[in-house]
C-alpha cells in the first residue's frame, strides 16, 4: 500500500546530520566510555517534591481522562504565570495544555498554515522544526542567520523569503546557538509579521535559562497579541522532559479551534501530570533556579576555558543549556571535527550542520554533565582544535 507523501517526506531525505550522535550511542552500547555533550537532557532528574505531588494526585484518583483543553487549575496557573511575566492580560481561554512543547509546535502550525502555505523558520534550527512544518501540510522554508551577526535574525533576509508565508517560527533563548534575541531584533520581526499578516510562532521553552540580557516574549510587543502563538513547556524549566506537559498561549479564537484539534488527536494530558505541573509552577523561583543553576555555572566555566586559547570561538552564550563553538580555524567542517573528536578522544558533540547550513563549521556542546567532567572535556576540545589548526597550518 502507498503511504502519504506527507508522512514519507517529513525529514526531507538525506542525512539528518545526527550520525555522530547515533555512532556515540552505539559505542556506549558496546561498552565504550564516551563523554556525551550531545542532547539537551538535564543531568539532574525531576525534583522529588514534584514527583511527590504527581504520586499524590495519581493515588487520589486523577488517572482517568482529563479535560482536553487542560485542567482549569493548570490553565489558570499558566495564564497567571504568563500575565505576571509579560504584563499581557491572559486567562485560561488563551491557554491549551499539550503533551509537551513538540505537540504544541505541531498544533500551532496546523492553526496557522493551510496546506501548501510556507512556514518560515530560522537556520540554525532545532532538529524537528522543518519536519513539524511539513507534517502540518506546509512548505518548510529556512531563513539563514549569520555567525558574524551572532546568529541574530535579520528582518530584511526574512522578508526576502516571505512570499507565500503564513507563519514564522522563532526560538529565543535559542537552541542550538544559545543566543537571546534582542528587543530590536524582535521589534523588526514583529513589524514584518504585522505588515505581511504572518503568524509568529514563538518557542519559549528556555525562557527560565537566560544568562545575559533579557527574555522578551513577542506577544508583549505592540499589535502582536493577535498575531502570536507562544509555545511553553515544563521540560526545560523544571527538568520534566519525560512528563510531556506543555502549552500554547494565543488568541481565544485560535485556542478554541486548537482545543477541537486536540480532541481529534492527543485527547489531552494525564491529570496527575497536570497537577504536578501546577504545583511546580507555583513552587517559587528557587525551584526553577535550582534547575537552571548548573547551566549558569558551566557557562561561566566555559567562558574561562575558552578565554585561554584562540582557536575555538564562542558564539555569545546568552541562554539555554548549549554552547555554539566555531571550529572553522581547524580547517574542518563541524561534522568532520565532531567525528574526529569522537574517534580520538571519545567525546561526542553535535555538528553545527545537524541544525542547518548556517552553522557549518561549528559544533554544539550541551552543558549537561557534571562541572568537573564538563570543564575537562571542554579543555580537551580546545586542545584538539589547536592541534588540528597547527597541523593544517604546517601542511
Amino acid at each position: 500500500m502507498k503511504l502519504s507523501h506527507r508522512i514519507t517526506h517529513l525529514t526531507g531525505g538525506g542525512s539528518d546530520g545526527w550520525d555522530v550522535f547515533y555512532r556515540a550511542r552505539r559505542m556506549i552500547a558496546e561498552g565504550q566510555a564516551v563523554t556525551e555533550l550531545t542532547i539537551g537532557e538535564h543531568d539532574i532528574r525531576t525534583h522529588p517534591s514534584i514527583l511527590a505531588e504527581m504520586d499524590r494526585s495519581a493515588r487520589s484518583g486523577h488517572t482517568g481522562y482529563a479535560m482536553v483543553p487542560g485542567t482549569d487549575l493548570l490553565r489558570d496557573t499558566v495564564a497567571a504565570r504568563i500575565q505576571l511575566r509579560t504584563g499581557v492580560p491572559t486567562t485560561r481561554n488563551n491557554v491549551l495544555i499539550t503533551p509537551g512543547g513538540q505537540a504544541a509546535l505541531f498544533a500551532a502550525h496546523m492553526a496557522a498554515c493551510e496546506p501548501g502555505d510556507v512556514g518560515l523558520y530560522l537556520d540554525p534550527f532545532y532538529a524537528t522544526y522543518p519536519g513539524t512544518i511539513r507534517g502540518a501540510g506546509a512548505v518548510a522554508r529556512a531563513v539563514k542567520t549569520r555567525a558574524e551577526d551572532a546568529f541574530q535574525p535579520n528582518a530584511r533576509l526574512i522578508a526576502e523569503k516571505a512570499d507565500g508565508a503564513a507563519s514564522l517560527l522563532i526560538n529565543t533563548p535559542n537552541n542550538p546557538t544559545g543566543v537571546v534575541y534582542s528587543r530590536e531584533t524582535l521589534n523588526e520581526i514583529a513589524n514584518l509579521c504585522r505588515q505581511r499578516d504572518i503568524w509568529l510562532i514563538s518557542d519559549e521553552v528556555y525562557d527560565t535559562q537566560v544568562w545575559d540580557g533579557e527574555h522578551i516574549s513577542p506577544r508583549v510587543l505592540p499589535g502582536m497579541v493577535d498575531h502570536t502563538l507562544v509555545i511553553g513547556s515544563m521540560s526545560k524549566s523544571h527538568a520534566m522532559t519525560g512528563s510531556r506537559c506543555g502549552w500554547i498561549v494565543g488568541p481565544e479564537e485560535a485556542i478554541q479551534h486548537l482545543i477541537n484539534l486536540a480532541t481529534h488527536t492527543t485527547y489531552g494530558v494525564p491529570g496527575f501530570i497536570q497537577d504536578a505541573a501546577s504545583y511546580a509552577l507555583t513552587a517559587g523561583s528557587d525551584l526553577e533556579e535550582e534547575v537552571a543553576a548548573p547551566f549558569r555555572r558551566r557557562r561561566e566555566l566555559a567562558i574561562q576555558v575558552l578565554s585561554k586559547q584562540n582557536t575555538v570561538g564562542l558564539i555569545p552564550a546568552q541562554g539555554a543549556m548549549y554552547l555554539m563553538l566555531d571550529v572553522r580555524a581547524t580547517g574542518y567542517s563541524g561534522e568532520g571535527f565532531a567525528n574526529a573528536l569522537l574517534d580520538s578522544h571519545s567525546i561526542a558533540v553535535m555538528p553545527g550542520e545537524s541544525f542547518g547550513d548556517a552553522a557549518a563549521g561549528h559544533i554544539r556542546v550541551a552543558m549537561t554533565i557534571d562541572d568537573e567532567r564538563f570543564e575537562a572535556a571542554l579543555k580537551t576540545v580546545c586542545e584538539f582544535a589547536t592541534y588540528l589548526a597547527n597541523r593544517s597550518a604546517a601542511e
